[in-house]
């Protein structure tokens, strides 16, 4: 090969590398920022049973979660500092929600769900009315409307109409949940 050749092929590997160092760090840069993008949208997503918190008076910043179930409350506090950041916070209070939901039986949704039933019958979205002999059995669809419907009292005997009336409620609870857009 004639040095003029050598020099040709040199000049043409040092340029393409060049340009291949220019492409990648804005491919890096780019990626970074699509990153950047993705951490922002997250932290302004609205996140079930948790709160941010910021109090600069007491220097206080962080994701407050609150798990209730069963007429019980579990919370904890994770704050900024102690997580290394406000994502890395955000990450931890989400993953011990998480946990703490799975550990109590909870049913992990974003999904309003009620637990705690003010009807004489001990479940919720089941209730007795005497005046009708009957039970009523109420429920919300994955819609968001308002389900009805009763099972008498009369026909079924007692026993057996709050067993039916509770197995409709469950079915439908459950159909709620398990729906997906």
């Amino acid at each position: 090969m004639l040095e003029e050749d050598k020099l040709q092929v040199l000049s043409t590997h040092v340029t393409s590398n060049t340009v291949n160092a220019v492409l990648l760090k804005q491919f890096i840069t780019t990626r970074a920022d699509m990153e950047d993008e993705k951490k922002q949208k997250f932290l302004l997503e609205k996140h079930k049973d948790i709160a941010r918190i910021d109090q600069e008076s007491k220097r206080t910043h962080g994701w407050y979660v609150r798990v209730r179930f069963v007429g019980k409350t579990h919370s904890k506090f994770f704050s900024d500092r102690k997580c290394g950041g406000r994502y890395s916070s955000l990450l931890s209070a989400i993953s011990w929600r998480d946990k703490t939901e799975k550990k109590l039986g909870k049913i992990r949704t974003n999904k309003h769900m009620v637990t705690v039933s003010n009807s004489g019958t001990g479940v919720v979205g089941v209730r007795l009315n005497e005046k009708l002999n009957r039970f009523e059995v109420s429920w919300v669809t994955h819609q968001g409307k308002q389900g009805k419907t009763s099972v008498s009292i009369s026909k079924h005997g007692k026993k057996n109409a709050l067993a039916r009336a509770i197995a409709i409620r469950q079915e439908k609870e459950k159909a709620r949940l398990e729906y997906s857009v």
